[in-house]
C-alpha cells in the first residue's frame, strides 16, 4: 500500500534485496512492490564519496538491477539521479543542473546500450535537486531542466513525449540553515519551497525549523 523512497546509493542492491525478502514473508508479490532506491553512484564520485566499487563495475551493477527490476519487480524504480548532494557540496545552480543531466545521460547511455528500452527507462528515471535562496533563479533553474532533459531525450535516444518528462523531487537546502538561527530558518524554507512549487516540482521535503 505505500510507495518507498530510500536515498541509498553504493549499497542499494543490498537494501532492495533485504526490502523484497521483508515482502515474501509478509506474502506480497514482488511485482505489486512500489518504491524508489536513489542508486546514483556518478553523484558519489562527485560530491560524497561513500561508493564502494570501482565505476565500470558499479554501472553494471545499476545495469543489472534495471534488467532484473523490469522481470520480476517492474513496480520498483531503481534510479533517481541527485544534484541535491552536488548542490551542497559547492555547486551553483547552474553547475547544479549541469552535472545533474550529464549524469543522467550516461545512464541512459549505459542502460540503452545493455538492451533496455529507452522509452522504459525514460518514465522510470526521476530527478532530485536541491532549493536554495535565490528565489528566481531557482524557479528558472527547474524550468531550464525540464527543457534541456526533454531535448536531449528527443534528440539523442529518440523518445516519446512520456519519457521525455523530467520527474523530481526537490528538498530544500540544509547547508542555507544554522541551528543558531531558527526562526530565519523557517523563512528561508518557506521561500525555498515556494520557488519549488513555482518551478513545477512533483515532490517537496521542507527541512525543520531546527
Amino acid at each position: 500500500k505505500v510507495s518507498t523512497s530510500m536515498t541509498i546509493n553504493s549499497s542499494a542492491s543490498v537494501l532492495l534485496v533485504f526490502y523484497l525478502l521483508v515482502a515474501s514473508e509478509q506474502g506480497v508479490d514482488w511485482k505489486d512492490v512500489r518504491g524508489t532506491i536513489q542508486n546514483d553512484i556518478l553523484k558519489e564520485y562527485i560530491a560524497r564519496g561513500t561508493y564502494v566499487y570501482p565505476p565500470e563495475e558499479s554501472m553494471r551493477i545499476i545495469s543489472d538491477l534495471f534488467s532484473w527490476c523490469n522481470k520480476n519487480a517492474p513496480k520498483f524504480n531503481v534510479i533517481s539521479v541527485s544534484g541535491y548532494h552536488i548542490r551542497e557540496a559547492g555547486a551553483t545552480a547552474i553547475q547544479e543542473v549541469a552535472f545533474t543531466l550529464a549524469n543522467g545521460r550516461e545512464y541512459m547511455r549505459r542502460l540503452v546500450s545493455d538492451g533496455q528500452d529507452a522509452n522504459r527507462i525514460g518514465q522510470q528515471i526521476s530527478f532530485f535537486f536541491s532549493v536554495d535562496n535565490g528565489f528566481f533563479e531557482e524557479i528558472a533553474k527547474y524550468r531550464a531542466a525540464r527543457v534541456l532533459w526533454a531535448e536531449l531525450m528527443q534528440s539523442e535516444f529518440a523518445c516519446d513525449e512520456q519519457a521525455c518528462k523530467l520527474r523530481f523531487h526537490c528538498q530544500t537546502a540544509g547547508s542555507t540553515l544554522t541551528a543558531q538561527q531558527a526562526q530565519n530558518n523557517a523563512v528561508r524554507v518557506t521561500v525555498q519551497a515556494l520557488s519549488a512549487v513555482l518551478g513545477g516540482t512533483q515532490s517537496l521535503h521542507t527541512n525543520s525549523i531546527d
